[in-house]
């Protein structure tokens, strides 16, 4: 009797990924133009009032990047403007430790399905019986960094420092008013960190890891930065502003799983039945998503919904999607 045979995991990995192309290059940067443009003059929402600092950030910038897989990039708006990366930095620190640990390791330490409950909520721990939650959510991330390598809170930032630096393609540095900010009104990040070392689910001291999580999230980025960030995830691992890989292929599908299950707080649901596209928010304003294979876009505009997600930046990335065919769920018949 002929026994099947089926392709190695690895096989799997390099074979069936993700292809096609962009529009051309004039289609796609006309684009970017309208979708700046149409809701540039959007004022709904509010300036995230977590950590005071965020609520002084102007209201009306307003900055949409695209970069394609090839290192192109097509600009609109406030791109060059810093703000802190805040919880877009999640699913990055997760892909170094992923890449340092594995998938299966994180996956029992730290959880992966969606809480249905507040990015920072405190009963999503307990009403787990292994306390589990989602590394896209506070608990989860917080899990996350204290899995980190180093035996010293200095260590352990040096790895995420100059990780996320890498992914970017140049060196971040820390915004000292927003870290000085949140370090003050971080309190139930502080009280989450020490359930989850009661619980066993914290690999590092509660209040450093608290620390290096607030310092992580207090990084300046640029909409062109996050952009170029997102296009690595797209490309399997590879920075097309450097040409380095930062971690393996096989990592980027599993971050962008965790992407897709809970990237958008509450309403990842919605993004993905109207956008189709794994994504990551933050309370700073701005938004990362991937069309794997082809390219990575950001927007950032600091006015939030009540999801806590950029209410420009849900508009303008829809716009995008749809018109450039992005929606990873769209497809036509075969002729």
């Amino acid at each position: 009797m002929k026994v099947a045979t089926y392709p190695s995991e690895e096989e799997t990995a390099n074979s069936f990924i993700s292809t096609g192309h962009l529009p051309s290059s004039g289609m796609v940067r006309a684009l970017v133009d309208e979708a700046h443009a149409r809701f540039k003059a959007n004022d709904e929402g509010q300036n995230a009032s977590y950590y005071p600092a965020l609520a002084l950030v102007p209201r009306d910038l307003f900055g949409v990047c695209l970069t394609a897989v090839s290192g192109q990039e097509f600009t609109a708006g406030d791109v060059e403007v810093e703000f802190t990366i805040m919880s877009v930095a999640k699913p990055f620190t997760l892909a170094l430790v992923y890449q340092v640990m594995g998938t299966e390791i994180v996956r029992q330490k730290v959880g992966l399905n969606a809480t249905g409950l507040p990015f920072n909520s405190i009963k999503a721990i307990e009403l787990h019986a292994d306390y589990k939650t989602n590394p896209m959510v506070n608990p989860g991330a917080l899990a996350t960094v204290s899995l980190v390598p180093g035996k010293t809170a200095e260590d352990k930032w040096q790895f995420i420092h100059e990780g996320l630096s890498r992914f970017a393609g140049r060196e971040l540095t820390l915004n000292e008013e927003v870290y000085a900010s949140a370090s003050r009104s971080n309190s139930r990040n502080r009280g989450i960190a020490n359930i989850l070392y009661d619980y066993d689910r914290l690999s590092f001291d509660p209040d450093e890891t608290t620390d290096i999580y607030t310092r992580q999230s207090s990084l300046n980025v640029t909409t062109r930065d996050l952009a170029v960030m997102a296009a690595t995830l797209a490309d399997g691992g590879v920075n097309p502003r450097t040409g380095e890989r930062i971690i393996d292929a096989a990592h980027c599908q599993h971050v962008l799983a965790v992407m897709i299950i809970s990237g958008m707080y509450n309403s990842s649901g919605e993004w993905l039945f109207d956008v189709g596209l794994p994504a990551k928010s933050g309370v700073g304003g701005g938004i990362i998503t991937v069309a794997p294979g082809k390219g990575g876009m950001s927007t950032f505009a600091p006015p939030l919904d009540s999801s806590g997600n950029s209410v420009r930046g849900k508009l303008a990335t829809k716009f995008l999607s749809e018109r450039l065919g992005l929606n990873l769920l769209a497809s036509v018949p075969a002729d």
